[in-house]
């Protein structure tokens, strides 16, 4: 056994020094300032999600007699949603991880059994898959405990019963993908399951949004008070580890050191269970599954390499390069996962507008229809951002090793640069307009705010794609084996951070004009000349500021992609 873990240790030594090396490298003080800036930027995210925790908490404590009803179920709602991200998560790392992984043909050559191996993959697959859940989760259950004045047991419980969650998780995903890639081999059981797992993930959170959860917090929705109280109380499955972690928290958080140490001891019991059996059927065919990773790929949706029209429009390089990010698109399977999150989220988005109760407000509906319509814009603008991340900001960063081809290629970098601007604009466009304009027809706002959202949208997506586009050039990561994970580097964080202040800048500059015209409109009042002077000056500020967010960094993006040694 001091055999086993030794070998285990030696195998995650690389890691280990993957985090001691950019110290000591000759570029270490730009690393360091980089790593600074990330950790600063995550903190405040994580202060930002107490604080809101707090207030939320204080909020439903002051309830009196349901307080602690609804703040128990939504803590259970909290820790089953951690445990089904957990699974999910861990599913997509222990695929990679145990099977993709570029160095796992130089691991297997070397004088170690498959066990340990995988053991080794194991606990780095568990450390990636579950590090940002805990860590986003961990301001909830501080909050939890300050509200409460819980002890110090309370903080220590929650963090090793969260860190046993994380194993239980980790092993069910790495069970479930290896008795998978024993039937299926890795190279097709990715694109696979990847499809399959993002269908039962978005079905799964449509479910859940059509319960509409928002009604446990609006009793008037019940035909009883015992019925609304019966479905708060009602318990988790026993069998369900996140139960346990739940209940041990809860003891925990009033105190009952033995009750919490017993669903504690069932907690990490399992957890240990799972390994076990992890151990034993890694022994069995984890060898014989990896060995089958070696076969061709295999694609879920078949796709044929015909003459695409659109590529009829151009000539010479430029023609030959839309058809290859054309094609490049419909043969990564992984982009069709992306397009059915996509769909739901549009759908889930819609829908969030359709059951606003708006009768029941206190602010005149005309009012409050046209004041949402207004922060809708924004909202819709910070969720094209997010998909602009995961399209437009990895566009450069998907020609791998492949780019020293691209820069060899008889065409220049910045007409590379715009031909992924167009691919991923046109789409992105539409999107955005759908979102909008689905949802100001069921807010019903007037006309004015309808065209002022459109043209809005129309101005500010194509800045965010080229946002994205040039970072995204400015900051490749050709190394990476997901592209897509580029987006939490560095470059993706000043993308997301300029994209918000770009957003931002254009709702301040439109809001003082905008009340100014909805406030005559409604009042059947003529607008002063100063009113007037300001309204165009703010909309050509606008205008200005679109323009500049869209050649300025496609400029700076091609400047820093023409330094990049292929």
């Amino acid at each position: 056994m001091p055999g086993f873990f030794k070998d285990v240790l030696i195998l995650l030594q690389p890691r280990f020094l993957s985090f001691k090396n950019p110290l000591v490298a000759a570029n270490s003080k730009k690393e360091f300032y980089r790593n600074l800036f990330l950790g600063a930027a995550g903190f405040l995210f994580w202060i930002g999600i107490f604080i809101i925790s707090l207030r939320t908490l204080k909020y439903f404590y002051r309830i009196e007699g349901l307080g602690d009803i609804l703040v128990f179920k939504l803590l259970s709602m909290l820790v089953l949603t951690s445990f089904s991200f957990l699974i999910f998560s861990s599913i997509l790392t222990s695929l990679s991880k145990l099977y993709l992984s570029r160095d796992l043909v130089l691991v297997h050559s070397m004088p170690v059994s498959g066990n340990r191996i995988f053991t080794a993959r194991w606990i780095e697959s568990t450390a990636d898959s579950s590090w940002m859940v805990v860590i986003y989760t961990l301001p909830v259950f501080v909050a939890l405990g300050i509200v409460n004045k819980a002890g110090f047991f309370f903080y220590l419980n929650t963090a090793l019963v969260l860190l046993s969650l994380s194993f239980t998780s980790s092993g069910i995903g790495s069970l479930f993908v290896m008795a998978a890639v024993f039937i299926v081999p890795a190279g097709r059981m990715k694109s696979i399951l990847l499809f399959l797992g993002f269908t039962l993930f978005l079905t799964i959170f449509i479910v859940f949004r059509l319960l509409k959860p928002e009604q446990l917090v609006d009793p008037e929705v019940f035909s009883t008070v015992v019925v609304y109280l019966d479905t708060l109380k009602a318990p988790s499955s026993p069998l369900l580890p996140s139960t346990w972690v739940y209940d041990s928290i809860k003891e925990s958080l009033s105190g009952s050191v033995k009750s919490s140490f017993f669903h504690s001891g069932l907690s990490w019991s399992f957890a240990a269970v799972m390994l076990f059996i992890n151990i034993l059927m890694a022994d069995l065919i984890y060898c014989r599954g990896f060995s089958k990773t070696q076969t061709a790929s295999f694609r879920v949706f078949k796709y044929k390499d015909s003459d695409l029209p659109l590529t009829g429009l151009l000539s010479g390089a430029g023609r030959a390069f839309v058809g290859k990010e054309i094609k490049t698109f419909f043969r990564d399977q992984t982009q069709w996962s992306q397009l059915l999150l996509i769909g739901a989220l549009v759908i889930i988005y819609i829908f969030n507008f359709s059951v606003l109760p708006l009768e029941k407000a206190p602010i005149k509906t005309i009012y409050l229809q046209n004041l949402l319509s207004f922060l809708n814009m924004g909202l819709c603008l910070f969720v094209l951002t997010a998909v602009a991340g995961r399209f437009a900001y990895p566009a450069v960063s998907t020609e791998r090793d492949a780019f020293w081809l691209v820069k060899a290629a008889p065409i220049k970098i910045k007409t590379i640069l715009w031909i992924k601007f167009f691919i991923y604009f046109f789409p992105l466009l539409i999107l955005s307009e759908i979102l909008i304009v689905a949802t100001n027809i069921i807010l019903q706002v007037e006309t004015f705010m309808m065209v002022l959202s459109f043209i809005s949208v129309l101005l500010m997506v194509p800045g965010i794609v080229a946002i994205g586009i040039g970072f995204g050039a400015t900051y490749p990561d050709f190394k990476s084996e997901n592209p897509a994970q580029s987006v939490t580097s560095f470059g993706g964080l000043l993308f997301m951070m300029i994209c918000a202040g770009f957003i931002m800048a254009v709702i301040i500059l439109e809001a003082g004009p905008v009340y100014s015209i909805f406030m005559a409109s409604v009042h059947q009042r003529s607008m002063t000349i100063l009113q007037w002077i300001w309204t165009i000056l703010s909309f050509s500020m606008v205008v200005v500021i679109s323009i500049i967010a869209i050649f300025l960094p496609m400029r700076f993006g091609e400047k820093g992609l023409s330094k990049v040694l292929p």
